[in-house]
């Protein structure tokens, strides 16, 4: 593997301590990471449950880390030791590196706040590692001048110095506080990818709240961390440096080094060799001790390790509650269109189609008045007068089956209405819901716009296959020359009628109506089908209508369905994030 041969200028203890290291880059805790990468970075988190900002901050600063800094130094683990030079907006970070390189380096910030590169120094011995991806590899890397001005800096400024000790480099990050967004995610992921941190403050800053925040984070990471309080007055000194240490002890870092830079006047724009002595002083005697540099890369990465497992778990809770929001997105979709379906199965059965226009055109069809007062008695003269109004008037059925199409269409478009503003005002209420709903490129309370046609279509369909059951249903030999005095669409659209004729939706005259619509209905199909044949063509007629119902409504939700599934997380990726917070567990715990 490239980078991990052993270096034979180490001292022997040294040298030992890198080969258990090489040892562990090839245990399964590399693989473990590596799958724990791609696991966690499928996961989107794009659902917006309570928490869910949060959650994926986390999952971008776990990917960030395993790319930036586990994977890459388990992969090289001798490669030069990275400390990150963090801190508060105008704390001195960048006149410090200028003043430990010996020249500058970093241009330090006149105006607050300074957008620029993060500059990254190293002897000139250690190029090698670092113009390559091997860490912060979403930086692009540049020998050029600073990104200065209103850009943003996403590429990585190297300088190699020839006055920095090889197998040390340091990195002059952005601010942590900074009014430029990218410059604190970016200084964040640069204190991620840390060997060490050298966090910088100042007398009148060390109290403030974020740069708290993040060394709290070093702790629960178990990062190797000193902090260097800057610009120090004189007059202060023994005070302030005593309550800072009291805080770090507070918050459980009282093992950090504390290196205090006095108050003192730059000399040709860097400070004076005596100010930052302290500094100097500690980080040369690291550079200088290959043992003491393995001991610390040793100490943030087992740190970084453990702490994955309850970043892990942090992570697939948050995960779980965007499976839980989805599937609740979902259920109150379903239920809206469940709901629409049971109304229109509903009134396909209890006669509220044959309303109005649909009775009018069914009398016209088959006779009225003393037709109905005959049936029983004179059913051959029934089907005469029914065989009179088909085949004398070839589109005696078409009205019927007209009105029949108009009725059954705005019953299936007022479902889908229904249905679509009942989901939508249930999505309504909810902080998830109500962002998918404003992420829709069309509006989610209203059927989709093209529901008339799609029902029309649907109607014409269904339509055409009760006229193929009659056809199949006709094919016995003794019932085709009943169908052919019939006629196939006659013999159709009476079934229809039968199918839709009984009384639960009607009131008054309807009533009466309707009962002898059915009569006369059933009547004539089984003088030409008989009744059981009537019966099972029934059956299959209301189960082809409801199928294309189903398919209608289903066909309406599915716009609802896709957002719920482009948020969430994809099948199966939370089962893998788990396995691989889990197999990082084993591994590491297998060391």
């Amino acid at each position: 593997m490239a980078g991990l041969e052993r270096d034979p200028t180490l001292p022997p203890a040294a040298a030992e301590h890198m080969t258990q290291l090489q040892k562990s880059a090839q245990s399964p805790l590399l693989a473990a990471l590596r799958e724990l990468r791609s696991a966690t970075a499928e996961l989107p988190l794009n659902l917006q449950t309570p928490g869910a900002a949060d959650a994926r901050a986390l999952r971008d600063q776990l990917v960030a880390q395993l790319e930036d800094y586990l994977i890459p130094r388990l992969e090289q683990q001798d490669a030069p030791m990275l400390v990150v030079i963090g801190g508060s907006t105008g704390a001195g970070k960048s006149t410090l590196v200028n003043a430990l390189v010996g020249h500058e380096v970093s241009q330090a910030g006149v105006l607050r706040p300074t957008t620029r590169s993060p500059v990254l120094v190293f002897h000139p011995d250690d190029t090698g590692w670092f113009t390559g991806d091997r860490i912060l590899p979403g930086l692009a890397r540049t020998t050029g001048p600073e990104v200065a001005g209103d850009q943003p800096g996403r590429s990585l400024r190297l300088v190699a110095a020839p006055s920095l000790t090889p197998g040390l480099a340091l990195l002059d990050a952005p601010d942590i506080d900074s009014l430029v967004e990218t410059n604190r995610e970016l200084a964040v992921q640069l204190l991620a990818a840390a060997d060490l941190w050298l966090f910088v403050t100042t007398a009148a800053r060390y109290a403030d709240a974020v740069p708290w925040d993040l060394l709290r984070v070093a702790r629960e990471r178990a990062t190797a961390l000193a902090v260097v309080l800057d610009r120090m007055p004189s007059e202060a000194l023994g005070e302030v440096d005593a309550h800072l240490r009291q805080l770090l002890d507070r918050e459980g870092l009282g093992d950090a080094p504390l290196l205090v830079v006095p108050e003192a006047r730059l000399q040709n724009g860097r400070l004076p060799d005596s100010a930052v002595a302290p500094v100097r002083d500690w980080i040369g005697a690291l550079a200088a001790d290959a043992s003491a540099r393995a001991e610390v890369i040793r100490s943030t990465m087992t740190g970084a390790v453990n702490s994955l497992q309850l970043r892990g778990a942090g992570l697939a809770s948050a995960v779980d509650a965007q499976e839980q929001a989805a599937r609740e997105l979902t259920q109150a979709v379903d239920g809206a269109y469940d709901q629409a379906r049971a109304t229109v199965g509903r009134e396909v059965s209890d006669g509220t189609l044959l309303r109005g226009e649909v009775l009018a055109r069914w009398q016209e069809f088959v006779g009225t008045g003393e037709l109905m007062r005959t049936l029983e008695s004179r059913i051959g003269w029934v089907r005469d007068r029914v065989v009179a109004a088909v085949t004398g008037r070839p589109s005696g059925a078409a009205p019927v089956e007209a009105a029949l199409e108009m009725n059954l269409q705005g019953l299936l478009r007022d479902a889908a209405e229904r249905a679509a503003a009942t989901a939508a005002a249930a999505w309504s209420t909810r902080s998830d819901g109500q962002a998918l709903l404003t992420r829709s490129t069309t509006k989610l309370d209203r059927a989709a716009a093209d529901i008339a046609t799609r029902a029309e279509d649907a109607i014409g369909t269904w339509q055409g296959e009760v006229l193929e059951l009659v056809r199949a249903e006709g094919g016995d030999r003794r019932q085709l020359a009943k169908l052919a005095s019939y006629g196939v669409n006659g013999a159709g659209s009476v079934l229809i009628v039968a199918l839709f004729a009984n009384t639960g939706g009607l009131t008054g005259g309807e009533i009466a109506i309707a009962g002898g619509t059915a009569a006369v209905s059933q009547k004539v199909l089984e003088a030409i089908f008989g009744d059981q044949a009537v019966r099972s063509l029934a059956v299959q007629a209301r189960q082809a209508l409801l199928r294309h119902v189903d398919e209608l409504l289903a066909a309406d939700a599915r716009r609802f369905h896709e957002l719920v599934a482009d948020a969430a997380p994809p099948d199966g990726a939370t089962a893998r994030f788990r396995a691989a917070v889990h197999a990082v567990e084993a591994a590491r715990a297998a060391r």
